[in-house]
């Protein structure tokens, strides 16, 4: 999953860990003579411990990006103490050429521009001017700065999903919402089935009044699962399938309501106002947006598009399987500041994982 990122992710670093060794072999004239003036100094004062102390201590702030420097690059003696005392300082050429590319494959991997933007300025803000010793590894400081960054994008607005249901008033109606055929049914079986897995019932309320087929589709997969479905026939009410089903849950002591609703678009004026509808007379606890992680940028879009029109918590990614660029699932929580809370990974109905920024993270910087 996310391969072709955690590829491009890979590449960044090793970029950097070039560019730096490059400096590291070819140490200009200036900074020899340099080092070799505050190794001179060091030797002058060498029987007087305190005057020694000094020049060490000196020499180790510069390494570590004394704040007090009027200029923000290191000066050519600074970088030279900083290598006579066993360290390298990373500068701004040596992020260069990186971070372009970083960028490049960011954007390639249908990561939503401003998302990219977000992740370089904190990659070079982190790592600009940082110093590590020689027998320290520049990936370990890239890796670090990457794994900052990402995670800073990616867990905007996460909550305890499981921990929400368990101390919310029964029943919790959860509403889905997104355009045709991404997996919105699906998604509610799947998800009906985590939570039986986790101790909780639910019902199915198919607010898809308008699609041919829709009440066979969802009741197809209430009977794989035993669940009981509230439905109308073609043509209804959205908003009044899915109160009846909340009365069905209060009378039977069923602790979630699944509401399906029609795939429309944001544009949709009919169908956006179906949803305002069904947020007035039901007055859902959650309202989960529902879109394929291998729809990338289009996804992203759609997230802040469907978040504008009618507020969303939270996004449901399908097909996270079949994702390599993995462009949606770094970018639909930034652009909307809410969460992912589940991936879809498959077509069983065990096929759905809660979504773990941190985890994430790990796997795309992993680098086996």
């Amino acid at each position: 999953m996310f391969d072709g990122l955690k590829d491009k992710l890979s590449g960044f670093r090793e970029d950097v860990e070039e560019s730096t060794e490059a400096e590291e072999e070819s140490a200009p004239d200036d900074e020899s003579a340099a080092e070799s003036d505050a190794t001179d100094a060091s030797a002058d004062n060498v029987g007087d411990e305190d005057d020694v102390a000094a020049v060490e201590t000196d020499a180790d702030e510069t390494a570590d990006g004394d704040s007090s420097s009027s200029d923000d690059e290191p000066s050519t003696f600074q970088r030279a103490k900083a290598f006579a005392t066993g360290r390298i300082i990373i500068e701004e050429e040596d992020l260069e050429e990186p971070l372009w590319n970083l960028e490049m494959a960011l954007l390639e991997s249908d990561v939503e521009m401003s998302v990219a933007e977000q992740i370089l300025d904190s990659v070079r803000e982190s790592m600009l001017g940082e110093s590590r010793k020689q027998v320290e590894t520049t990936g370990e400081l890239v890796e670090s700065a990457l794994h900052d960054a990402l995670l800073d994008v990616i867990a905007v607005g996460q909550f305890d999903f499981e921990q929400r249901i368990a101390e919310a008033d029964k029943p919790v109606t959860i509403v889905f919402t997104g355009v045709n055929g991404v997996g919105k049914t699906t998604s509610i079986a799947k998800l009906s089935e985590w939570l039986a897995d986790r101790g909780y019932s639910s019902v199915l309320a198919n607010g898809d009044t308008y699609r041919a087929g829709a009440n066979e589709q969802i009741q197809e997969h209430a009977d794989r699962l035993g669940r009981d479905l509230i439905s109308h026939d073609q043509g209804g009410d959205p908003a009044a399938v899915i109160y009846d089903g909340v009365e069905y849950a209060e009378a039977n002591d069923i602790d979630v309501v699944l509401g399906d609703t029609a795939g429309r678009l944001h544009t949709s004026d009919d169908l956006m106002a179906q949803l305002e509808k069904i947020d007035r007379v039901v007055d859902p606890d959650m309202t989960l947006f529902v879109d394929e992680a291998v729809a990338g940028q289009d996804a992203v879009n759609r997230a802040k598009e469907f978040n504008d029109a009618a507020a969303i918590d939270g996004a449901i990614l399908t097909k996270a399987d079949a994702d390599s660029s993995g462009g949606a699932a770094i970018s639909v929580a930034y652009v909307t500041g809410k969460p992912i809370l589940f991936l879809g990974t498959g077509q069983g109905y065990d096929d759905i994982t809660r979504f773990d920024p941190e985890d994430l993270v790990e796997s795309l910087l992993d680098g086996e």
